[in-house]
């Protein structure tokens, strides 16, 4: 067996028992890297020689009882918004391109302390913006499953190096679907925490309201593990929440029995492939079978969330991505004359065309005589939506869809018509507005052979129901991996 076959945890007990060592672990991530990256792209950097100096640190310090974690030793990957001491981050943007911050998230300082070795930085939509990794200034990331389609996005390097195995676990961001969504498209596990359950100290913002770091890996186990470390309260996040359990890997259990789900009959209807619905329903019906109750219900403002959520994120957008400027970091015009005329140059040449969109959306309605008529608006129905999800979770431990309306679109296809790839975030997106987790694993496969995704979603601080059910769908199922992720050193 390759040691690129390990899950997470599988890999972190090999360490710890002495059977693999966290340098073998890292020389057959990076030889992985080496062998598909010229196809896949899912990193943006990627450090060989820091890599190995840490593994080799991190491997002392396991032998001598340092680092006693789960997770110690086992290599990952961390998506290009999240900052890294002492290592490039761009957001997958030319106004970024030689950013190298002083600091390092918190959620990357919990994972230090935890032992973790970092490959690179990897591949986004430019600031998170976009839903299938095209629009970064480095170039598209590919699926693994087939190189002709995207891998989804914001977080699809993320999902695309896990699946293709060039890393065991990573760490995305979510801000309306984009560790969940790309989770989905690459055959891969991601989850979204609950709003304030990881610091967004370090997390470049997108919008600030709906931004949340989440883990992405190949099972439900490796999710909950990740969560577990990255999981904190902290004081230099004033959205940050104090919760009283962390214990997030005490949810898997293979036990279903009683628990209500509820299935939005509104997420069933016009737009969904028909592949996908069979496919969640199928899924549905293995829950029911293992002892849940499952039944259909009506769960209302569905329609009106995509509006919402692209009027508050741009809004936030506009105000978030003034301070990139050519000031103080960053990309700076060459020829200018005078101030202004350098801050034009500076965003014109800095950000791309999508970021661009968001920005001026984001102006529009924060301007004076459209504030009241778009972005208290949108607040407004934000709330009903949270208030609509109350009343289901009165009712139901937790809701299960669709992912996303289709499998993987081929490169090119959404970037030709923006609205269209808006409303691929029709499921997804309600649950950043909201605050809530939720979570993507897979549940099947179309004719072509795409992964097709299946979403949990829980009340606010419930993880741990949601961790739950997918564990237990998913002991059901064999983990599957695209032609592309095999290969690599042996164990």
């Amino acid at each position: 067996m390759s040691i690129l076959d390990y899950t997470a945890l599988e890999l972190g007990r090999k360490i710890k028992d002495g059977e693999i060592t966290a340098v073998e672990a890292t020389k057959a991530a990076l030889q992985q890297i080496k062998a598909v990256e010229d196809q896949v792209h899912g990193f943006v950097s990627y450090d060989e020689e820091s890599a190995l100096k840490r593994a080799e640190e991190v491997q002392k310090g396991i032998e001598e009882g340092i680092y006693a974690g789960p997770l110690a030793g086992v290599p990952m990957a961390v998506k290009d918004n999240i900052c890294t001491k002492g290592y490039t981050t761009t957001c997958s943007s030319k106004i970024l391109e030689n950013f190298v911050p002083t600091y390092s998230a918190q959620a990357v300082e919990n994972l230090i302390k935890e032992g973790v070795i970092f490959l690179g930085k990897t591949n986004m939509d430019e600031f998170a913006m976009g839903s299938t990794t095209e629009t970064s200034a480095f170039g598209e990331t590919k699926n693994p499953w087939d190189l002709e389609k995207v891998p989804g996005g914001s977080s699809g390097g993320s999902a695309a190096a896990v699946a293709s195995n060039e890393c065991f676990m990573a760490l995305g961001s979510d801000t309306g679907g984009s560790i969940r969504q790309p989770a989905s498209y690459c055959g891969v596990t991601g989850m979204k925490p609950t709003y304030g359950t990881v610091s967004r100290y370090g997390l470049i913002a997108y919008g600030s309201s709906l931004d949340q770091i989440g883990p992405i890996a190949k099972n439900v186990s490796d999710c909950a593990a990740l969560l577990e470390v990255i999981a904190s309260h902290d004081p230099k996040d004033s959205t940050s929440i104090e919760r009283d359990d962390y214990d997030f890997t005490s949810a898997l259990v293979d036990d279903v029995k009683g628990m209500k789900i509820g299935i939005p009959k509104d997420y069933f209807g016009e737009g969904l492939d028909p592949e996908v619905k069979d496919a969640v329903l199928a899924a549905a019906k293995v829950l029911e079978e293992k002892g849940a109750v499952v039944e259909e219900f009506d769960l209302g403002l569905v329609d009106y969330a995509i509006p919402a959520y692209y009027v508050i994120a741009a809004a936030e957008a506009s105000s978030n991505l003034s301070r990139f400027d050519g000031v103080k970091y960053g990309y700076r015009a060459k020829d200018y004359e005078g101030l202004h005329n350098m801050y034009k140059k500076t965003r014109s040449e800095g950000f791309g065309a999508e970021v661009k969109r968001r920005i001026m959306l984001g102006s529009f309605v924060l301007s004076s005589g459209y504030y009241d008529a778009y972005y208290l608006k949108a607040l407004r129905t934000k709330a009903l939506i949270k208030k609509e999800f109350d009343k289901a979770f009165e009712i139901y431990d937790m809701i299960l869809g669709p992912v996303a309306p289709t499998t993987a679109p081929k490169l090119g296809d959404s970037l030709s018509d923006p609205i269209k790839m808006y409303l691929g975030d029709i499921y997804t997106i309600s649950v950043n507005l909201a605050g809530l987790p939720g979570i993507s694993l897979p549940c099947g496969r179309d004719k072509d052979g795409m992964p097709i995704g299946l979403q949990l979603i829980g009340d606010c601080f419930q993880e741990k129901k949601i961790i739950q059910a997918a564990y237990t769908f998913e002991q059901t199922r064999d983990y599957e991996a695209p032609e592309i992720a095999k290969g690599g050193a042996e164990a």
